[in-house]
């Protein structure tokens, strides 16, 4: 399971995203910035299937070498939010007593643009490929989700994924669908997809996504309809990612 540690004081709403995340200061002092998280609240419009999206992919990012800030749960009380002046954001922090999502915060991290930083077309590749594997819509130039940080790429934000967990009848048939990467933001740098997926494929092992989804809080998966537990739920996140890391490098459609 992930790390968990205890919200000690709401800072401010970071209004970049429609999930109104929140930076928030806790009792882990093991970070760069003395305990400081972006916090990602169950309470969102979104939901708990936003969460387990971003523990998903971002644990199996950080575990195929692509750097990921580091994630956590975060206990919630709701009471660091009545001072808060804004009522929405009173509102979500009531609605997220409990087990909420931590990522580090990148203490002077920059947008990427890909008019101001370059990207080696391995490095482009492997991010292309990952994100076709997790069927990832939200990495756009419009919307790159990527960090520049002390010199090198980050990846941020993947509730916007595998969009075969809201329908999990049809998840097979989602998740054989081709990924069109005409909008990615990695796109003008000849993205090298074939060497990432001759590297990266053979790693996508039921091992390493069962490793994967034990990070996934029990709390997030209680209750799904037509899952007997956490676990029936946790192997139906990771059969798609298997199936699809064998061959999604061949369905890579809008690159030049």
């Amino acid at each position: 399971m992930l790390k968990e540690v205890i919200a000690t004081r709401y800072i401010a709403p970071l209004r970049e995203g429609g999930s109104l995340p929140g930076l928030v200061e806790t009792d882990d002092l093991e970070t760069d910035d003395l305990g400081t998280y972006v916090l990602k609240f169950t309470g969102a419009g979104q939901g708990r299937k936003t969460l387990v999206a971003e523990v998903v992919c971002g644990e199996l990012a950080r575990r195929l070498g692509l750097r990921m800030p580091r994630l956590v749960t975060v206990g919630l009380d709701p009471v660091l939010g009545l001072g808060e002046p804004d009522p929405q954001v009173q509102e979500l922090l009531k609605g997220s007593a409990g087990t909420n999502l931590g990522m580090e915060f990148l203490s002077g991290a920059l947008g990427f643009d890909p008019l101001a930083f370059t990207v080696s077309a391995e490095e482009a590749g492997r991010i292309v490929w990952f994100d076709a594997l997790v069927n990832n819509v939200d990495r756009s130039w419009r919307n790159p989700n990527l960090l520049h940080w002390r010199g090198a790429t980050w990846l941020i934000d993947h509730g916007a994924t595998m969009i075969w967990q809201h329908h999990w009848p049809g998840a097979e048939a989602s998740a054989a669908r081709s990924y069109d990467a005409s909008d990615h933001a990695l796109a003008p740098f000849a993205p090298d997809v074939a060497a990432a997926a001759a590297d990266l494929a053979p790693r996508v092992t039921e091992d390493l996504l069962a490793e994967v989804t034990a990070e996934i809080p029990d709390v997030w998966l209680a209750g799904e309809p037509g899952f007997a537990s956490p676990d029936d739920l946790r192997r139906a996140y990771a059969r798609p990612l298997l199936t699809r890391a064998a061959t999604v490098h061949t369905r890579i459609e809008g690159l030049k």
